[in-house]
């Protein structure tokens, strides 16, 4: 087996057909980071009759004192049940890199160990994991574990929709929370459009507190991907049809209202009481809808073209949708913009025929309470499925700097999350 130097061109062409095909291990992917700082190989691997069965883009930068590691962005794309394979290649990678001062490589390819429903019960599971963890391990991989969290650089735990059903069926499928929270957004006016690059700035409002990425990153992302695969989208509350709506619903409830207080003169059975608390409920709702259009006509005197409330990005790859990143004003909270959002782009995408919606990170756990809760339901709420992958491995080359760049500070300096 030989390792060689690939061009751009090459790797692309090599990795459109791949079994583990990401737009992480993309060109595209890989001069984004470029721009950010870090060095790039695109590296292929020959078997003996220099047949190409094997490539990566490797990411790398330096952490301390002249040492460098190497990271490979949703693995590499290669063959891992070939153990025959796995082990020349970290031998040959074991003396190439380590006269080039590399201490590890991390891996973090997307291999399926099963898939779940929202309460973790597991939907099926992949045979085959345990001998590709057999065969990483004795190749000298490390394995940093099966974590629930977000530990590690990009999210072990994936919600995925499966588009393959009308938009209706898909709708109905959702969980009767989020399908109310999309009518609500629908019905107060909260509208979705799509930006353009100039827009940007605009969206980066949203997320600059979410990741430490700049307004640059954002922008080169769209210039390296193209505007035909990197995509960015608002949700913009109408205040027009805002104030339509909250009028409607407060004139429906003093017609009730009304209608009540004129039972409550005439009536005179014994069912008084539950007319009497009807009518208490009433006038609740009256005075919670009479500050609501009260609110809602501020919004349109200050905002007469409406307010953006909300955004979120997508990358398309592959027949599958990749959420990047979302992020809404939490002052407009009860407006549902990022529900709307999702809904929006799953009809839209569903008509176009793609396979797979995926909203990106969740954590795997299902049965305990914890903070993250709300982010795991608010996307498998969607009807989608907890996809689990294998998880970030290490090869150490320098086993004496990885012990020491892990236990220094400047082990902060290398957790680069990448969306």
């Amino acid at each position: 087996m030989k390792i060689i130097s690939l061009e751009k061109e090459a790797f692309d062409q090599f990795a459109k057909t791949h079994k583990y095909r990401n737009f992480y291990q993309t060109s595209a992917y890989g001069e984004l980071m470029k721009k950010e700082g870090f060095g790039i190989n695109y590296l292929g691997f020959l078997n003996n009759s220099n047949e190409l069965i094997g490539a990566a883009l490797f990411l790398h930068k330096e952490i301390m004192l002249g040492f460098k590691y190497a990271y490979a962005p949703r693995g590499m794309l290669i063959d891992y049940t070939d153990s025959d394979f796995m082990q020349e290649l970290t031998e040959k990678l074991q003396k190439l890199l380590f006269k080039q001062h590399f201490i590890y490589i991390k891996i973090d390819p997307p291999i399926h160990c099963s898939e779940r429903k929202s309460d973790g019960e597991i939907i099926s599971y992949n045979p085959e994991i345990n001998n590709i963890l057999e065969i990483l391990k004795h190749a000298g991989f490390k394995h940093r574990g099966f974590n629930l969290y977000f530990e590690t650089l990009k999210p072990r735990w994936n919600a995925i929709i499966k588009l393959t059903a009308s938009n209706k069926r898909l709708f109905a499928n959702f969980s009767k929370s989020v399908r109310n929270k999309i009518r609500k957004a629908e019905r107060t006016g909260v509208e979705v459009y799509q930006g353009t690059r100039e827009d940007i700035p605009i969206f980066f409002e949203f997320v600059k507190k979410k990741h430490k990425r700049s307004l640059a990153y954002y922008q080169n992302l769209y210039d390296t991907f193209g505007s035909e695969k990197a995509e960015v989208y608002f949700a913009k509350l109408n205040t027009e049809k805002y104030v339509i709506d909250a009028k409607q619903k407060y004139e429906q409830e003093l017609n009730r209202n009304e209608e009540l207080n004129e039972m409550m003169q005439t009536y005179r059975g014994k069912n008084i009481r539950s007319i009497l608390n009807e009518k208490m409920e009433s006038d609740r709702l009256l005075n919670k809808y009479k500050n609501e259009m009260v609110y809602a006509t501020k919004l349109l005197q200050d905002h007469p073209e409406g307010i953006t409330i909300g955004a979120m990005w997508i990358i398309k790859f592959d027949q599958t949708i990749h959420m990047l990143i979302e992020g809404y004003n939490k002052n407009f909270s009860r407006f549902n913009p990022n529900y709307l959002l999702k809904w929006a782009l799953i009809q839209k995408y569903n008509n176009e025929h793609c396979l797979y919606f995926n909203l990106n990170g969740i954590v795997g756990e299902f049965k305990k309470e914890n903070k993250y809760k709300g982010l795991n339901e608010s996307k498998l709420g969607f009807s989608a499925t907890a996809m689990e992958y294998i998880g970030e491995f290490d090869y150490i080359i320098n086993e004496t700097m990885y012990q020491l760049c892990r236990i220094a500070p400047i082990k902060k300096q290398i957790k680069h999350k990448v969306e």
